[in-house]
């Protein structure tokens, strides 16, 4: 089992260090540049966008441009805002920070992309259905001869969509607040009743269908950032003396040449790379979801797709970030996830601070795992046809189960070797099709200027 486990973290750094960094980084900041910097010049319209009256008219999609974002972002925060960001810190320290911010703002360009080209290049699945995500840009915008690039597309995608890392860490959760501080021994056969609890929880939204993940994750999502903000806030307010210092440390650590360069450039990969696997942007399933939306304006469903990235991996990682740092913590040595944020939260506010974390985690984590079936469904009625689509939710539901007894190295290794697989099609489409993306923002530019 250690020898599986060790190979596929192996595979995992091989794959996700240099190759995903430039084809996530460097090809965002390609779009970013390309696109005259549509973050910092436009992000007033993707406010307009979210309250455009006609946001819902269009044809064929199924959810509005609100409950794709919702959905979107749902599917994003996560376990991985926490527990991605507790990763980070315990192998690269506080100056993975910096590069995860910078990962933001690159991601919100693909996230344009992305959004506007899901919308541009929608295709019919068997069953006649309107249907958007990186296979109908890859065959719709490239042409029928570059399908088996969609198809390589959906089958990482069914697997990079199992959303392993929710209930491992849930779990892990639970061991660490309630379990092991009474001395209750967290054995295989709790873990896989805690599995199944989870799964069946889960079970009851991811049923129902599209409509009612969009639905839960509108009412969920800005609950959760709330609660978050406000936990974090009161936090920061107890630790105000703290804040300048762990600024410096960030920027101290993001350019510290103890390490020599390598250094600074293994930071740099390590907070780039979770950043981008906690946005997604790049890798192609926000794609799916705002491909569903009734949006008509491609261009605006890019400009609601770009917020997504400034809610997950900037604002929330910033905010367990800082909470984290605040209370004192300084990296150690090997991987370690929630253990690490529920130990600063509960030293920030004894007595309760673990349990207020739990209480968000299990938000976060169910709001994360409803949405994630819904991508790998689409994946999976590509691949096999819509009729069949909706076998992918059981499977999805059953590896729910053995995620929760498997080891974290395992799971964050499987999920990122997937997720460059994905990334790697859905940036080749992008960057091709990306002069398609930027005419129409001239031209929506040009009939749509703002007010003075």
């Amino acid at each position: 089992m250690n020898t599986m486990k060790d190979f596929i973290t192996q595979v995992s750094d091989l794959i996700c260090g240099y190759p995903l960094f430039i084809v996530l980084i460097g090809g965002g900041l390609f779009l970013f540049f390309y696109s005259r910097m549509v973050p910092f010049r436009h992000f007033g319209r993707s406010i307009e966008a979210l309250r455009a009256k006609d946001s819902s008219e269009g044809e064929g999609g199924q959810i509005t441009s609100w409950q794709a974002l919702c959905s979107a972002i749902a599917a994003t925060i996560g376990m991985g805002n926490i527990a991605g960001v507790a990763i980070a810190l315990s192998i690269g320290g506080p100056g993975a920070i910096f590069w995860m911010w910078i990962s933001t703002v690159v991601g919100m360009a693909t996230k344009f992309f992305e959004g506007t080209l899901a919308s541009m290049y929608r295709g019919r699945d068997s069953e006649g259905n309107l249907q958007g995500g990186p296979m109908y840009m890859i065959t719709e915008g490239l042409g029928a001869k570059w399908k088996p690039m969609a198809i390589f597309f959906a089958i990482f995608g069914c697997i990079g969509t199992l959303c392993l890392m929710q209930p491992n860490q849930l779990v892990e959760a639970i061991d660490t607040v309630f379990l092991i501080p009474r001395g209750i021994e967290p054995t295989f056969w709790l873990h896989l009743a805690m599995g199944v609890a989870i799964t069946v929880i889960t079970a009851i939204v991811v049923l129902g269908g599209i409509e009612r993940i969009a639905a839960m994750a509108s009412k969920l999502v800005p609950l959760m950032i709330v609660l978050y903000f406000l936990l974090v806030g009161y936090i920061l307010i107890l630790n105000y003396e703290a804040i300048p210092s762990v600024f410096a440390s960030i920027f101290e650590g993001a350019f510290s040449m103890k390490a020599g360069i390598g250094g600074i450039v293994g930071i740099a990969l390590l907070g780039a790379r979770r950043a981008a696997l906690i946005n997604e942007a790049g890798t192609g399933t926000a794609s799916m979801m705002h491909g569903s939306s009734r949006n008509s304006q491609p261009v605006r469903e890019g400009f609601v797709a770009m917020i997504a990235p400034l809610t997950d991996s900037g604002l929330v990682c910033t905010l367990t970030s800082l909470a984290i740092l605040s209370t004192g913590y300084t990296a150690g040595e090997g991987m370690k996830g929630l253990q690490i944020a529920i130990d600063a939260f509960g030293k920030a506010i004894p007595g309760v601070g673990e349990y207020l974390l739990l209480a968000i985690l299990f938000i976060f984590a169910f709001s994360t795992m409803f949405s994630y079936s819904y991508y790998g469904m689409k994946c999976t009625a590509f691949l096999f046809g819509a009729k069949y689509g909706k076998y992918y939710n059981y499977f999805y539901l059953a590896l729910l189960i053995v995620a929760s007894v498997m080891s974290l190295p395992t799971v964050v290794g499987i999920i990122d070797i997937a997720y460059a697989f994905m990334a790697f099609p859905t940036m080749y489409t992008l960057l091709r099709l990306a002069p398609k993306a930027k005419a129409a923002l001239v031209k929506y530019i040009e009939e749509n200027p703002r007010r003075k």
